[in-house]
């Protein structure tokens, strides 16, 4: 569906480079993307990388079929004064901006557009990202549709009702900075047992990647192959004795509280 359809992105920071990276590499050609990008230097960057045409916020709207939102919460008003004149009901309106609600964007937009609210994640840039997408008023199934076939170049995508969106931000779009958090961690935790920087980089990001692959392929309950690991009386015990009692669940579930309200509080503020 969406394979004959102009697509613009506006917005060409990392999220925006990230869609268009995947985009391209789906098969789609520079003629097929538009981006959008005030930054002169910046838009030299990608006209120059990707061969794609780097034009002005409203003229991407008018050219286009998708618009792709890519721009930070607080600049959401902003942009949607400047394309409102140019948007159209046939066009599919996509926002990727933290905490921005569909409302919202209707709300400055010509009645009846169509418009998707989805939080995406940093590890689209290597196909393996995670998208949650929720439909507007006036989006039906097959822009629904649409959006997720779009999305689907650069990972997984689920449809959740936009009511939990904020608690979305918290898990998966934030998510990759917890871990490469605890990576980073490690890492300098095993430099202090006496690794070599380069090989405690390498036991670590492997055993991420392992484990992570070890949770999707078997299906199991995280607890069971947790406890596959940790021996009674052995040095994985010792290690999550250590972390329980640091607190460290406890931790991760006011981390994502707060990042849940923050995702709130930028929709206020937008």
């Amino acid at each position: 569906m969406a394979a004959n359809r102009r697509i613009a992105i506006l917005g060409a920071g990392v999220m925006g480079e990230m869609l268009l990276s995947g985009l391209l590499r789906s098969g789609r050609g520079p003629e097929d993307v538009l981006v959008a990008e005030r930054r002169e230097e910046r838009a030299d960057e990608v006209r120059q990388r990707y061969g794609v045409e780097v034009v002005g916020n409203a003229d991407a709207a008018a050219k286009a079929d998708i618009l792709l939102l890519v721009v930070k919460p607080q600049d959401m008003a902003a942009l949607l004064a400047e394309i409102a004149d140019a948007v159209r009901t046939d066009q599919l309106v996509v926002s990727l901006a933290a905490g921005v609600t569909t409302a919202f964007v209707e709300s400055r937009l010509p009645d009846g557009v169509p418009v998707v609210r989805v939080m995406p994640n940093t590890p689209a840039l290597v196909n393996e990202g995670m998208a949650a997408i929720s439909p507007g008023t006036h989006c039906d199934d097959s822009r629904l549709d649409l959006a997720e076939e779009l999305l689907g170049v650069t990972g997984k995508v689920v449809r959740v009702p936009e009511k939990q969106q904020d608690a979305v931000t918290a898990i998966s779009g934030s998510g990759p900075a917890y871990l490469f958090l605890v990576v980073e961690a490690m890492i300098e935790a095993g430099v202090h047992l006496g690794l070599p920087r380069p090989t405690a980089t390498e036991l670590v990001v492997q055993t991420l990647v392992g484990s992570g692959a070890l949770l999707r392929e078997t299906g199991e309950h995280p607890t069971l192959l947790r406890e596959r690991v940790t021996s009674p009386g052995g040095t994985t015990a010792a290690a999550l004795r250590r972390l329980e009692d640091h607190g460290v669940r406890a931790a991760f579930l006011a981390a994502l509280e707060a990042a849940r309200d923050r995702s709130r509080e930028l929709a206020a503020e937008s």
